[in-house]
């Protein structure tokens, strides 16, 4: 289903003077209902017809015009022995017309190759359901989806969805306790408190989200926007501003333990330390600035809770459109784009301005990808050897920056251990839960996602001493040995070895449970020898 060119004027009305329909909500709906609902609508036309639908009805309508628009066939219903493959393969065909047909391609290092439109090829936001694994069926595992099922899920993917998460009912939004029309009492109190210290490294986000009811992120971002003058500079509409940050805040999954909004403050929280550090504060321009607190931000936006092998072995949308590459990163870059646009934040400005700023979100974005962690490092590792890295060209403080914003996206073991240890077990449990869900569905487990092999301290270990741990040192030279880095180091070392005792007491645990299982069966110390021999090979596997 395409976005829908209309848009809503006084009455509340929008066309399609290409669809041929026209709809309209009902003057009395209560603009603080609590649900959504089916819209009442008014006699609706299309293609001769005038009736009275509710919203699935209208779905199945604009969705059949629209085919029959663009002239292609409608086919016979799917057999209910249609597999969640075979549904995705058709979705994906209709992206890949769209994007034939029209205008952009994607590059994984942040480029863009324009076809005819010379547009950004944008992705509408929530145009793809959550992954749901109850309905997933693979080659390993052929079943039939009930008809209902795959009903439901396709209108996941139409106006419905789109309706309720692009706000065309501007205004309309229902009121909840964690609404936006809470933001200026959060400032109050314990919360403004807070605010006052947020560029200490000793930031409690957790405590922060918490008290801002839940507005961690666009709370934290308003207040960086003003800390900057950032509003003024770029003459951002304050409106436009609170609905492209709610839209942000909102698209990420708040079920996901780990990569949800909170952990987009964080990294948001992190990004602001980075950014004071002297070696890079008197460097930085405004336009430096809003790009590293956008992305910080974005950087995670709508993120499904699996990571990349997983979309490209159930084969999923994603990992057809991005060839495989950058899936994730790609997606979070350009609903990022479709929320900017959405909300005209940066209408105002001229458009090859808004263009470069979109490009070099993405190159930001882009640059979180872990796959890539190697290429960064080397460059960054490189230019530190040569001392060659100019902060007056933009394009090294734009490079400075994508390096700030990856260890900002992997802090989390340079923070103290009490937060530190609250992010380690909630990214083990969405690691956890993936590996739950391949295993259910008789796929490979992935690495680090089999909690009855992986234990979360050698995660930890694992994750520090290969990703971690290379990336800070580098960080740690080039700011200089400054007081926040040496703060960080400091923190990563309690914590590593804080991890080693642990990982040594969890594999001793397990070293003497299976000595005692064995003891019966066994003859002498035999049993004792092999389990000290087990333990002292599984401390040298991270």
């Amino acid at each position: 289903m395409p976005v829908l060119d209309g848009l809503w004027g006084p009455d509340l009305r929008m066309r399609d003077s290409g669809l041929g329909v026209e709809v309209g909500v009902c003057p009395d709906d209560a603009p603080s209902s609590p649900v959504w609902g089916p819209l009442r609508t008014p006699p609706i036309t299309c293609g001769g017809l005038s009736l009275a639908l509710e919203l699935p009805a209208l779905i199945r309508q604009l969705r059949a015009a629209w085919r029959a628009r663009r002239g292609g066939p409608r086919g016979p219903e799917r057999s209910q022995a249609s597999t969640w493959v075979e549904s995705e393969k058709e979705e994906v065909e209709d992206v890949k017309h769209d994007v034939d047909d029209g205008s952009a391609h994607l590059e994984a290092d942040g480029t863009l190759n324009t076809g005819h439109a010379g547009v950004l090829l944008v992705e509408r936001r929530g145009s793809y359901p959550l992954i749901d694994l109850r309905i997933l069926k693979t080659s390993a595992q052929q079943g039939e989806v009930e008809a209902g099922t795959r009903r439901k899920v396709k209108r996941l993917l139409s106006f419905q969805r789109y309706c309720h998460a692009s706000r065309l009912l501007r205004g309309l939004v229902p009121h909840t306790s964690g609404s936006l029309h809470l933001l200026d009492d959060d400032y109050l109190g314990q919360a403004a408190h807070m605010l006052s210290k947020v560029g200490t490294w000793n930031f409690d986000i957790f405590l922060f989200d918490r008290l801002t009811n839940g507005n961690s992120l666009v709370t934290l971002m308003c207040h960086l926007f003003n800390v900057y003058d950032l509003v003024h500079h770029f003459q951002l509409d304050m409106v436009k501003l609170h609905r492209f940050l709610g839209m942000v805040q909102e698209d990420y999954h708040s079920q996901n333990p780990y990569h949800n909004a909170v952990h987009a403050a964080d990294v948001t929280q992190a990004m602001y330390c980075y950014l004071k550090e002297p070696k890079l504060a008197e460097q930085l321009s405004p336009l430096d600035v809003f790009l590293g607190l956008m992305a910080a931000a974005a950087h995670d936006v709508d993120h499904p809770g699996v990571n990349q092998p997983f979309l490209i072995k159930t084969r999923h949308h994603l990992a057809s459109l991005y060839q495989n590459t950058s899936v994730l990163e790609s997606h979070h870059w350009r609903s990022t784009v479709g929320m900017l646009r959405e909300s005209g934040l940066l209408s105002h400005l001229p458009a090859d301005m808004s263009q470069d700023m979109e490009q070099q979100l993405g190159a930001l974005i882009l640059a979180t990808d872990i796959s890539r962690q190697n290429e960064f490092l080397s460059t960054f590792r490189e230019h530190l050897d040569n001392q060659d890295l100019d902060l007056q060209l933009s394009s090294h403080r734009h490079f400075t920056l994508q390096i700030a914003l990856k260890c900002a996206d992997v802090c989390n073991p340079c923070r103290v251990w009490e937060l530190s240890r609250q992010w380690s077990d909630r990214v083990c449990e969405e690691f956890y839960s993936q590996g739950d869900l391949e295993r259910k569905f008789g796929m490979e487990i992935s690495p680090l996602c089999n909690q009855e092999t992986d234990s979360v301290p050698a995660i930890q270990i694992g994750f520090i001493s290969y990703i971690v741990k290379p990336l800070f040192d580098e960080w740690h030279r080039f700011t200089e040995h400054s007081p926040l880095s040496q703060t960080m180091m400091g923190h990563l070392n309690k914590n590593q070895a804080h991890w080693s005792r642990l990982r040594y007491a969890h594999t001793h645990s397990d070293t003497q449970t299976h000595t005692h299982a064995v003891e019966p069966e066994s003859e002498g110390g035999g049993g004792g020898g092999g389990g000290g021999g087990g333990e002292g090979e599984g401390e040298g596997i991270p």
